[in-house]
């Protein structure tokens, strides 16, 4: 299949940051954008420059990691990577997703009210659809009917599913997404049943290459992958018990399955100067297993742990990028 594979920068508004977004996205032999099985959307971490050693720098750009993600996900999926708007030195600040941070960027707590990492999620999707679109059209060498801009609705009647993983420091954007999740009213999900959609509203989901709204994007989630997350304060992992039921509860409604796989290194889980990283993911591992005793087999979890026997570096630190076993 044809991609388009790059980077935009979009705003949320005229005077608010820009967001660097990478992509591969699937296209059609007439050059538009394919409605994905899946939209794989990947927050990146701290920056890290001038290490010299080539995997590390590899891995460092949003593009290489957009396409190690198409190559894990499939063909049929897309790929999004987003960084942090800003930066402090080298640390990654996603305030517009976690309005709790501190000046470095570190999550002071996780409050759901007003959907912050779903409402942002969801403008940045949409606005990185259009303007790739209009790079689209603007390399176009012959004149195309503006009605051929429209994306291709694949064979399946199912809208796309989301994926989301946080590496690093964006492991935190992904605690942030669950805490909102866990907060939506169960009303709302009953609400997102396929199965009762009519059929106009079915047949416009289908042409949606992403989700539009906080509802579609929350219920659309049905992996959540923690990536050698690690925070210099505690909050890598939830450890809410409450928040975790409530959040398992409303990501399987409407769906026969759901994941939470949790991908590290000694880096994180093996250090000695942050024990509570290792401390926070065995209790987030228990708890969410817990939950999945209760659901039959619909739950699955899983704790994969990479590069065990060698020492700590930040070169695993990103290898796991390339390396983590999404299946």
């Amino acid at each position: 299949m044809e991609r388009w594979t790059g980077v935009v920068n979009v705003s949320l508004s005229p005077t608010g940051p820009l967001f660097r977004v990478a992509a591969s996205l699937l296209l059609s032999h007439a050059k538009t954008l394919n409605v994905p099985s899946l939209n794989a959307v990947f927050f990146n971490g701290d920056r890290v420059e001038g290490t010299g050693d080539p995997v590390v720098e590899r891995l460092s750009e949003p593009t290489s990691i957009a396409r190690s993600l198409v190559a894990k996900f499939g063909a049929g999926a897309n790929a999004w990577v987003v960084t942090a708007p800003t930066f402090a030195g080298p640390f990654a600040v996603y305030r517009d997703f976690v309005p709790s941070v501190n000046s470095r960027g570190d999550p002071m707590g996780y409050d759901p009210d007003g959907f912050p990492a779903s409402t942002t999620l969801a403008k940045i999707l949409s606005r990185s659809v259009e303007e790739v679109k209009s790079m689209i059209w603007n390399d176009q060498t012959e004149p195309v009917d503006a009605s051929m801009q429209a994306p291709v609705c694949p064979s399946s009647t199912a809208p796309p599913k989301t994926v989301v993983l946080g590496f690093s420091k964006g492991g935190s954007v992904v605690n942030q997404i669950i805490y909102e999740l866990a907060h939506l009213k169960l009303e709302s999900a009953e609400n997102l049943n396929i199965g009762e959609l009519s059929s106009e509203l079915l047949h416009e989901s289908q042409y949606q290459i992403c989700p539009l709204s906080v509802e579609s994007l929350l219920y659309s989630i049905s992996e959540f992958h923690y990536v050698d997350v690690g925070l210099n304060c505690r909050g890598a992992y939830i450890t809410n018990r409450d928040v975790i039921r409530k959040a398992v509860k409303n990501v399987l409604v409407n769906k026969d399955s759901a994941r939470f796989v949790l991908h590290g290194t000694p880096r994180q889980w093996c250090n000695q100067n942050r024990p509570w990283i290792c401390e926070e993911k065995d209790l987030l591992l228990r708890l969410l297993k817990e939950e999945a005793c209760k659901y039959e087999g619909k739950l699955q979890v899983c704790e994969r742990f990479y590069f065990q026997e060698s020492p700590p570096s930040l070169k695993m630190h990103f290898e796991i990028i390339e390396c983590m076993e999404i299946g």
